[in-house]
């Protein structure tokens, strides 16, 4: 009883403010079905992570180590990259490049879309942040969680937690964000631009042939990116390939859904109040609304540019859809030239650049870490 008490009186107040942090995700997790599959454990965990002597996480009682289940996940599935790349190969199998292969100019838009994470890196590192932890703050711009985990990982930061957290806050707020960020930089005459489709169909050995070149191609530009885009395009070559659907569902499905709850339970164990409740986790929070508002405005800018010097317009709103959070990007995309027409379906073309999105934030992150390991 007396130890029971104990460590009740052990309790922090930090502790108590992270259980209410993680009540709130599981809140966002359940009511407002916000990457659920993944916010869902986080907020979990971060309650689990946060009792006094917690037995989920490495404990030193009385001289003796006590191993936490949640560290030695971390330690298997994070620590050496081993689950953001599984997730990689999930992503790899439910993305479909038809749309991109059909019309492969809209790569210049999701290449665009990356400026954000450069910016912001320039920002974070001018607040005092040093550059590794910088990098990896920045590329919570790739809107894309593995990536941002993988990158943060490796640089070993120590804002693994608050990154992840953020990271996928703000990819889930993709509907609200990126609408306001899109009306700020557009006229209502370029949200209503319709746009053609040209009826230019990919053959199977196209498809097939297309993740092989691009793993070619960012390895020899970005080598550090290999394993990223490596796991990306293999898992749509699983895909594409025609002989391995049965692998290919379970990737899209079983895999994804399985890593991606583990994935955040695990990271959870960077939730601990005291490495959280910092004044550099509010600042990281503010950065990653940067990256997300300045991938954006990138993508938007350079297809108004485009547009100065083509003949046939192109609606700028797809330029956003380059920021990778696949595929809820490229639905806001469609949704708002719906609401601007609606005789304007810009889908097809906003999943375009939005695959193109999901290659490029992969290299950038392999060129993140190129330019800083």
């Amino acid at each position: 009883m007396e130890a029971l008490f104990g460590n009740v009186l052990n309790l922090q107040w930090q502790q108590v403010v992270m259980w209410i942090i993680g009540a709130l995700l599981i809140w966002l997790a359940i009511k407002k079905q916000m990457e659920p599959s993944l916010l869902l454990p986080m907020g979990f965990g971060a309650i689990l992570v946060n009792l006094p002597q917690s037995g989920a996480v490495t404990q030193i009682i009385d001289g003796v180590t006590e191993l936490g289940p949640i560290d030695v996940l971390f330690d298997s599935g994070i620590a050496n990259e081993l689950f953001p790349l599984l997730l990689f190969v999930g992503i790899g199998a439910m993305i479909d490049f038809t749309p991109l292969l059909s019309n492969p100019k809209l790569m210049i838009f999701g290449a665009a879309a990356q400026f954000g994470i450069f910016f912001t890196l320039c920002v974070a590192t001018l607040l005092g942040f040093d550059i590794k932890d910088a990098a990896s703050i920045a590329i919570i711009g790739a809107a894309d969680g593995p990536t941002s985990i993988f990158v943060a990982n490796f640089f070993q930061s120590n804002y693994l937690g608050a990154i992840v957290v953020v990271a996928y806050s703000y990819m889930a707020l993709v509907p609200i964000i990126q609408p306001t960020v899109i009306r700020a930089v557009t006229t209502k005459a370029e949200r209503r631009i319709r746009m053609g489709y040209a009826d230019r169909p990919v053959s199977k050995t196209t498809k097939i042939l297309f993740p092989i070149i691009i793993t070619i191609i960012a390895g020899l530009v970005a080598p550090r990116s290999v394993a990223l885009i490596g796991f990306l395009m293999f898992g749509n070559l699983v895909r594409e390939c025609g002989v391995l659907e049965g692998l290919s569902e379970t990737a899209q499905k079983d895999l994804a859904n399985l890593i991606t709850l583990l994935l955040g339970l695990t990271v959870s164990t960077k939730m601990q109040a005291a490495s959280f409740l910092t004044v550099q986790t509010l600042m990281i929070l503010g950065l990653g609304l940067v990256a997300f508002v300045f991938d954006t405005v990138g993508g938007v800018v350079v297809a108004k540019i485009y547009n100065l010097f083509a003949k046939t317009k192109i609606n700028p709103m797809i330029g956003a859809a380059g920021i990778s959070a696949f595929p809820m990007s490229a639905r806001v995309i469609n949704k708002m030239g719906l609401q601007e027409d609606n005789q304007n379906f810009l889908l097809m073309h906003a999943v375009g650049v939005n695959v193109s999105g999901q290659i490029a934030s992969v290299i950038a992150g392999g060129m993140i870490l190129t330019l800083f390991a």
